[in-house]
């Protein structure tokens, strides 16, 4: 018996860790076929060298282009090398075009797909992610809902209830075992002059965010602002496709710390140690809410919602003013009950895919 791994952004890869770990300790037959949506898989090598995860069995490389013509790519790509490995069961992870191609060409193969963090809402159209989650839950044969409310969800869609697994979210068992790799390896709070609880980092790449003039500038602006009303360092890692439109858009992002893009140890030990975490990441509210940082969203909506509800995290969207008045509000929060589980949920999903493979 043989199971599929697809990914193809570092998140996925991230959040896969904890499963492939899982699989190698019980000895279950698997491959990792890597897209290449973010990056080529030689620059993301190093993801898997640093988690100690086997290199990819095959990749290809689609890169960059419009929605359309990358998730065509990938949907000819990977149902070729489906096609010649026969896995019995594939498994995709997310929001992303890698997990909506992973998911219709195993369909159309009559696969068994199996959806890691399914069922997850931002009720926002507008966003490709969310067209992405809609689809691939929606022709998967099981799913790992990772909270109630997101099995909720799953049920109140006409999902059938023996197709859906709440299992909690890998995120948490990442967070576990890698915060542990980078504490033995790391020294990026030495090599960026900084002192745990005294920086604000920020991450901001969502295509609705940088992609619009006004709505960068205000994002722009707000954390400005912040900088100035806390006055400590304001880190933030840009990824090449927002530095080109920061450029594009003749934005002075003065006051801010712009830094090359981070390796996953790097960021996670930055994450860790911030007095205050603004982002558009999905992943990033999650990591926040259980290394207990606050965060507050430069987004209108989430597709998080229990981060909200726990009060680890704010909406501001891309107002300066709010974004200004949730950094105060949020900043020295903590306490919240972590609401994504005890960290076992890679154990959970392997016994189930063992249970059907048996």
């Amino acid at each position: 018996m043989k199971c599929a791994i697809v990914l193809g952004t570092r998140p996925e890869i991230i959040k896969f860790s904890p499963i492939i770990r899982e699989l190698e300790r019980v000895g279950l037959d698997y491959f990792v076929l890597h897209t290449g949506q973010h990056y080529s898989y030689n620059m993301d090598k190093v993801f898997f060298e640093q988690l100690a995860l086997r290199d990819a069995k095959s990749n290809l490389d689609v890169g960059s282009g419009s929605h359309g013509k990358q998730t065509g790519k990938m949907l000819d790509g990977i149902e070729q090398v489906l096609m010649q490995e026969k896995p019995d069961v594939v498994l995709v992870e997310g929001d992303t075009n890698t997990v909506l191609a992973g998911a219709l060409a195993a369909a159309k193969l009559n696969i068994k797909v199996r959806h890691v963090e399914a069922g997850l809402r931002s009720y926002d159209r507008s966003m490709p992610e969310e067209i992405n989650r809609v689809l691939a839950d929606h022709c998967s044969s099981f799913l790992f809902a990772p909270t109630e409310k997101s099995k909720a969800i799953l049920l109140h869609e006409g999902i059938a209830k023996n197709r859906v697994y709440m299992v909690g979210n890998t995120v948490v068992d990442a967070v576990a075992q890698n915060l542990e790799i980078a504490r033995s390896k790391n020294h990026v709070l030495e090599n960026f002059g900084l002192e745990s609880g005294k920086f604000l980092l920020a991450t901001v790449h969502r295509q609705e965010n940088v992609d619009d003039a006004k709505r960068f500038a205000g994002i722009i602006g707000g954390l400005q602002k912040v900088q100035a009303e806390f006055g400590v360092p304001l880190i933030y890692p840009i990824h090449p496709r927002a530095e080109k439109q920061l450029q594009e858009f003749g934005l002075d992002p003065s006051g801010l710390r712009l830094v090359d893009p981070l390796d996953y140890l790097d960021f996670l030990t930055l994450e860790s140690n911030a007095k205050l975490v603004l982002t558009d990441s999905g992943g990033v509210q999650e990591e926040t809410c259980i290394l207990g940082v606050p965060c507050v969203t430069l987004r209108d909506n989430t597709e998080r919602p229990e981060t909200l509800d726990v009060g680890s995290n704010m909406l501001a969207g891309a107002d300066p003013g709010r974004i200004l008045e949730a950094a105060a509000l949020m900043v020295g929060k903590n306490g919240w009950k972590n609401p994504f589980g005890d960290g076992k949920t890679a154990a959970r999903i392997v016994e189930i895919l063992k249970r059907e493979l048996a």
